[in-house]
């Protein structure tokens, strides 16, 4: 039906059109990027005597996009020099070159004319089996395909990607009257596979999915606002994590999206709509129109409902009164409903404990709250006018588009389904009557699992959640006791095909004994029982590092025996997973910092997620690694440069600046350009298939006749090397860059990453030099400003540099 997408098109080179050419160079996906040609020059190009027709100034605003987007914040690429993928062009030169792509998608002004005369022109060009798609957030997809021929339509659709596209996992794919189901299909998978989403099939409504249903959220919590008299920052305070949702809660999520942009988005429904009380509802309010009007429109203009200022103090965050209409300094709410929502775990216990204290904040939390589930319900199943076919597809956009822990329905039944569909008809609200004859069958909840197997309420039944057989989830897999053997900080886990996982589950997954112990006895249980080991887990991190408090603990007490004994098992457990006889495949995501670092290295091979944020820290509490990671990446530098007469000082040299200055990735492809990772790791764009293609990488060195890593030397760059190193050092000092104390610990750096005292080009035993690591890492402990520096990462959650 259509071919594999190895080649784009993006038409409009604004920053979400320059995002999505951005993401798909991330990927490996080439693209055009066309926009409009210039009908005036700027007064650079006249003083250069350019004119209208050069190319310069015909591509003027690609060719300025591609510009600034290693500049964007955050940042849209994994490696600034993807940014080569993407070739710039305009509309009227380059759009017949659209006949070399596999897919064009148009991301221009959100107004239908506009879009249906770039359809046209596109249709023109178009081949059968080029996939063409509309980025729009909420433009009708049929309405914009009228006038085109009926083959086209057949390959047309939209694909909305959430803002930014690199770091949203959403993809609303909206098929039009016509689109073929092959085509569909495909986008799905793309989406999924390559472009690393979470793909829910939305209905041709206005807004689709998560913008109607976050859009009717944000309006109904302004007009609770306003009727109750609540302040921005009340609001904000019962709106973000005491409700399971991201800090940005209600005003800053408004004035990061942009209150013009809000207000457009909300017209939109408004103007399509034709039911009265919904149709009211998404009227835009009157202070919102005001504040548009006056340019206040949020973060992109310096003010919206959030005001920061410079003062005396440093700089302060005013709030808005939108009573007076004036800007005043916040006030932090409290209450009794609010502090046990913060005592509370997780986005259920949170909720449940905000709406009980039955205080002022609690009040408003449920008259968000029904409000947006009661809408959610209406806006399910197969009538006219509805937004998605299942709730599943409702509770998947909230959670991937908004950043909810938990979508509309999941929630719902974390308060009680039974005993809020009561409280509701009791206050007068309109249950929709699929809820009403849910509940009165005696149903409890709108989902629920059955030997790790999960089902949702669809058709007035439960029907079966469907498993993607690529996906592997260890909490299902626990379900269904598939844990070999665990202890408090991990657990052995049968994954099939005679491989298993061994997971973290620590508080941040820091590692102590716990999980060193289970390490060991995972190498143990994989050697009588099965083919290899991989290392993952589905924690909102892979591992923060070791654990500092116990270390902290022991050093504060001088229990310096204890503080070597949990070096030297550290140390000999990544030699364990180094030597074994087994394949270990190790499966890092998001942060992975320190101890965490230092699990991946010894691993035959890194299968990461693309969003890997990845550094050996440690100099940040004052310590240095001290769990293989100097030595593993000397080693790495020193296998690299074979050849004696190379000189490995510059390798070195980079080495001590990342590991001194405690430099983290940006991205796993980052972390590969910084040494982390061998050419043979491998990266993956969507987290949810990391431990299945872990799983495929461990099996595949199993099937090619996995022998196991032999001991090996390392060449150092020795004393002199040291010298060099520790020179770099004074002068960063001398410079005011670094303190005193950061002087010393780059002084014990340079001294175990040279190889101590030996001459250059020694070749020296890795336990020589984890030797080293291990005697600068007890005395660091020693040091009272390390203590300080440890005090501080366990008291504020940031480094401290004394």
């Amino acid at each position: 039906m259509a071919a594999k997408i190895t080649k784009a098109a993006v038409i409009g080179s604004g920053v979400m059109g320059a995002s999505i050419a951005a993401h798909l160079a991330n990927v490996g996906i080439p693209s055009l990027l066309l926009d409009i040609v210039p009908t005036v020059l700027t007064p650079v190009e006249a003083a250069k005597g350019l004119t209208l027709e050069h190319s310069a100034v015909r591509n003027r605003l690609a060719m300025d996009a591609l510009s600034k987007l290693p500049k964007l914040k955050p940042t849209p690429l994994y490696d600034d020099s993807f940014v080569s993928r993407i070739t710039p062009g305009n509309i009227e030169d380059h759009l017949s070159q659209i006949q070399n792509v596999d897919w064009v998608i148009e991301v221009v002004v959100e107004n239908l004319s506009v879009k249906q005369e770039l359809l046209r022109k596109i249709e023109e060009h178009w081949k059968p089996g080029i996939i063409v798609s509309s980025n729009t957030s909420g433009i009708s997809i049929n309405e914009m395909a009228e006038g085109c021929g009926e083959s086209f339509k057949t390959h047309f659709l939209g694909t909305h990607f959430f803002n930014p596209p690199r770091y949203m996992k959403l993809m609303e794919i909206i098929p039009g009257k016509t689109t073929h189901p092959e085509i569909v299909k495909q986008m799905g998978v793309f989406s999924e596979k390559t472009l690393g989403k979470g793909v829910v099939i939305a209905n041709d409504t206005p807004n689709f999915i998560a913008n109607r249903i976050g859009t009717y959220g944000l309006l109904v919590t302004l007009q609770a606002m306003v009727d109750k008299g609540f302040s921005v920052e009340e609001v904000d305070a019962v709106t973000g994590p005491a409700m399971g949702r991201p800090k940005s809660a209600t005003f800053r999520t408004l004035d990061l999206v942009g209150l013009d942009t809000f207000v457009h988005v909300a017209n939109n429904v408004f103007e399509k709509i034709d039911n009265g009380e919904e149709k009211m509802v998404f009227e835009p309010p009157q202070v919102l129109r005001e504040m548009v009007s006056r340019g206040w429109i949020g973060e992109k203009a310096g003010q919206g409902f959030y005001k920061k200022i410079k003062g005396e103090q440093g700089s302060e965050i005013l709030s808005f009164d939108l009573t007076t209409m004036e800007y005043g300094r916040s006030k932090k709410p409290a209450s009794a409903s609010l502090e046990a929502a913060k005592t509370a775990k997780g986005a259920s216990g949170k909720t449940k404990a905000l709406l009980g204290a039955n205080d002022r904040y609690s009040q408003l939390a449920w008259e968000v709250l029904k409000k947006t589930l009661l809408y959610s319900a209406d806006m399910v199943g197969e009538k006219v006018g509805s937004i998605a076919g299942s709730i599943l597809d409702i509770d998947k956009a909230m959670k991937w588009g908004f950043n909810w822990e938990l979508g509309p329905f999941e929630l719902w039944d974390a308060i009680g389904l039974a005993n809020s569909v009561e409280r509701m008809e009791l206050e007068g609200e309109a249950v929709p009557a699929w809820v009403k004859e849910w509940v009165a069958a005696g149903y409890s909840s709108f989902y629920r699992k059955e030997n790790g197997i999960s089902f949702y309420v669809g058709g007035g039944r439960y029907l079966k959640v469907e498993q993607n057989p690529q996906i592997i989830s260890l909490a299902s897999l626990k379900e269904q006791n598939k844990v070999i053997r665990g202890n408090s900080g991990a657990s052995l886990i049968d994954v099939g095909d005679g491989v298993a996982c061994l997971e973290f589950h620590s508080p941040n997954n820091a590692i102590g004994s716990d999980i060193l112990i289970m390490t060991q006895q995972s190498v143990e249980e994989v050697r009588r029982n099965y083919d290899a080991l991989i290392i993952a887990n589905e924690g909102r991190h892979f591992c923060v590092g070791a654990n500092i408090m116990l270390l902290l603990m022991e050093a504060q007490d001088e229990e310096w025996d204890e503080v070597d004994h949990i070096i030297r098992l550290f140390q000999n457990t990544m030699m364990k997973l180094k030597h074994f006889e087994k394949p270990v495949v190790a499966a890092p995501h998001h942060m992975t910092l320190g101890g965490g670092v230092e699990v991946c290295l010894p691993a035959d091979e890194v299968c990461a997620y693309a969003e890997s944020y990845y550094g050996l820290v440690e100099v940040g509490v004052g310590l240095i690694p001290a769990g293989g990671g100097c030595k593993e990446m000397a080693l790495r530098i020193s296998k690299a440069n074979p050849n004696p007469d190379i000189d490995l000082q510059p390798f070195i040299n980079e080495m001590f600046m990342n590991i001194g200055m405690a430099k983290v990735s940006t991205s796993a492809h980052d972390a590969k350009k910084l040494g982390y990772f061998r050419s043979s790791d491998r990266i993956v764009a969507n987290r949810d298939y990391l431990i299945q293609e872990a799983k495929q990488s461990a099996l595949r060195l199993v099937q090619s006749g996995y022998e196991a890593a032999q001991a090996e030397k390392i060449r150092v760059v020795g004393a002199d090397g040291k010298a060099v190193l520790k020179l770099g050092a004074l002068a960063m000092k001398q410079s005011g860059y670094i303190s005193d104390h950061d002087l010393l610990i780059a002084g014990k750096l340079a001294h175990v990453i040279a190889g101590g005292d030996v001459p250059a080009g020694t070749m020296v035993t890795e336990q020589y030099m984890l030797d080293l690591e291990r005697e600068a890492f007890l005395s660091l402990c020693g040091e009272r400003k390390t203590q300080e520096r440890m005090q501080y990462m366990l008291s504020k959650g940031k480094a401290l540099r004394n």
